[in-house]
C-alpha cells in the first residue's frame, strides 16, 4: 500500500489568547477609547420627541412620586445646611456666628426670612 502525501496549509487564529492585545491593535488611530456619554439636550434631539403622543412616557413628560426622603435643612442666611434652628424666631442658622446675627435681627427681617421659606408667622 502506497501512501498519499497530501499538501495542507497550516490555519493559525489570529488572535492568541494568551498574547495580551496592545492598545494601537485594541484601538486604531481616531478611535475615542472610552465611553461617549451624551447629554440630555443631545439625547431629545436625537429621540425626536415631538412624533410621540403626548400621554406616552417620555425624558421630557415624566412624572415621578415625591421623595420618601426628608428634605434637607437650609440655613435662612446662608445657604449652608443648618442642623439648628432658633426657638424664638424659628430661623434655621449653621453656625454660631450665624447665630449671633439671627439674635440680632429685627422682627420684621425675621418675617421677610420666614416668608421666603413660607413658613412666615404673623405675629399679632
Amino acid at each position: 500500500m502506497e501512501l498519499e502525501v497530501v499538501k495542507a496549509e497550516l490555519v493559525l487564529p489570529t488572535h492568541l489568547s494568551f498574547k495580551q492585545v496592545q492598545m494601537y491593535e485594541k484601538y486604531p488611530k481616531g478611535q475615542s477609547r472610552g465611553r461617549h456619554w451624551k447629554h440630555l439636550k443631545q439625547i431629545l434631539q436625537a429621540e425626536n420627541y415631538q412624533n410621540f403622543p403626548p400621554d406616552e412616557p417620555t425624558y421630557v413628560n415624566i412624572e415621578s412620586p415625591p421623595s420618601l426622603h426628608p428634605c434637607k435643612k437650609i440655613c435662612d442666611i446662608t445657604g449652608y445646611e443648618a442642623p439648628y434652628y432658633d426657638p424664638r424666631t424659628n430661623l434655621r442658622y449653621a453656625n454660631a456666628d450665624v447665630f449671633k446675627l439671627v439674635r440680632s435681627l429685627p422682627n420684621e427681617y425675621v418675617q421677610r426670612y420666614l416668608a421666603l421659606r413660607n413658613a412666615a408667622v404673623v405675629l399679632k
